[in-house]
């Protein structure tokens, strides 16, 4: 059998040696990183991989993407696959910064929790978003939606660059997802309001909500934190918190390294899938969230 060969390419000035890390302790064999990546570099990298190996070894070679921005990797994943010339292909798998594993662990965490604690799904969930503008809150924002809930993208400074991304969310997969300003406690506490389900994927150490203003969602079931780095993103949840009542006495909490042990096993999940497959893989949140749906022992999505 050929070597496991792992192409891992990034736009940034260096690759994460966490999903390095990852992707060696999952059993690739050789690990290459591509770094600064240009758009246009995309394609003739990916023709170099595919042409250099018979048609049957493309199975055990696979492309990661990386970066930090989930509309140019997923731009990048097209122009991967694109380079593909049959039989010549190779698997493709999208993480950027960890963000897609963590935003679908965070949505499937959030899922159970609905299930176990309330008897209740996402569908017709109003979902508020805070660090609208990242990954996590992208992926976690096409997730809910596709599982009938109501996403809001609320941005830290101001709705304008909340609203191109929920306007280029419709555009690339079909889904409402609503914008949000929460670039001041007016904008912050108007979104929570109304919300059954709160998501903070702001930037590490940032507090997007405090104990005061928890106690003015009234609606609330499940607030979920991935900030591990203290304070708490929503003031109340502890880092280790799995479901656990809030403070507020509303609702339930899910802190970042309950999520992280998901996000772990989901993402090493994904890698081992690639060694094991004996078609061509293309992998993105979408797969990131049923296979963590799966880990935390739920039925599939629909």
């Amino acid at each position: 059998m050929a070597r496991s060969i792992l192409h891992m390419l990034t736009p940034l000035k260096h690759m994460s040696p966490f999903d390095v890390n990852m992707a060696v302790d999952a059993g690739f064999e050789v690990v290459s990183t591509y770094t600064a990546v240009e758009p246009g570099e995309v394609v003739p990298l990916v023709q170099d991989s595919i042409f250099s190996r018979a048609p049957q070894d493309g199975t055990r070679t696979a492309i990661f993407i990386g970066g930090k921005n989930a509309e140019a990797s997923l731009d990048m994943v097209d122009a991967a696959t694109s380079a593909f010339v049959p039989p010549f292909a190779n698997h493709v798998f999208a993480d950027p910064a960890g963000s897609f594993t963590t935003g679908a662990a965070m949505v499937a965490c959030v899922r159970k929790a609905l299930h176990d604690r309330f008897g209740e799904g996402l569908a017709g969930k109003r979902v508020a978003i805070y660090g609208g503008t990242g990954v996590v809150a992208y992926c976690a924002a096409v997730i809910a939606a596709q599982e009938g809930a109501h996403p809001v993208l609320v941005g830290y400074n101001g709705r304008e660059r909340v609203a191109a991304i929920a306007e280029s969310i419709r555009t690339r997969f079909g889904v409402a997802v609503e914008a949000a300003d929460g670039s001041d406690q007016a904008g912050r506490l108007a979104a929570a309001r109304d919300a059954e389900v709160i998501l903070s994927a702001a930037a590490a150490g940032v507090q997007v909500l405090s104990a005061e203003d928890l106690t003015q969602a009234g609606r609330l079931l499940v607030a979920a934190d991935v900030n591990a780095v203290p304070p708490a993103g929503i003031a109340g949840i502890d880092v280790n918190a799995d479901a656990v009542p809030l403070p507020s006495g509303r609702g339930v909490g899910i802190g970042a390294l309950a999520i992280g042990n998901v996000k772990y096993g989901t993402q090493a999940g994904l890698f081992r899938r690639l060694l094991q497959a004996d078609q061509p893989l293309v992998l993105d949140f979408r797969d990131a969230y049923r296979l963590a749906v799966e880990l935390t022992g739920q039925a599939g999505p629909a």
